[in-house]
């Protein structure tokens, strides 16, 4: 029997449950000023940094933040403080 699919189905969200620990990605070309506005953004939240890959060329480097989140909102708000900041080239 073949399960008959709702055009919706796909659209839907996530079910995230808050507080919860939540990763990103962080890439940019100087690793230094990555992790120190990092510590910046997420200061007074539970939360790691380390490193984590460097590109062939060494033009870029990236971390990996783990932050607990309490809600949609501060999750949103750290990850469009990080992509809106000029050192960081990228947020996953």
């Amino acid at each position: 029997m073949e399960r008959e699919e709702r055009p919706d189905e796909d659209c839907k969200k996530p079910i995230i449950e808050y507080p919860c620990r939540w990763i990103y990605k962080i890439i940019g070309s100087d690793s230094r000023e990555l992790e120190k506005i990092t510590k910046e953004i997420v200061r007074g939240r539970d939360y790691t940094i380390a490193p984590s890959n460097i590109s062939k060329t060494g033009r870029y480097h990236s971390l990996t933040l783990e932050v607990l989140v309490d809600d949609e909102g501060c999750r949103i708000e750290i990850y469009d403080t990080l992509r809106n900041h000029p050192a960081v080239k990228m947020v996953l």
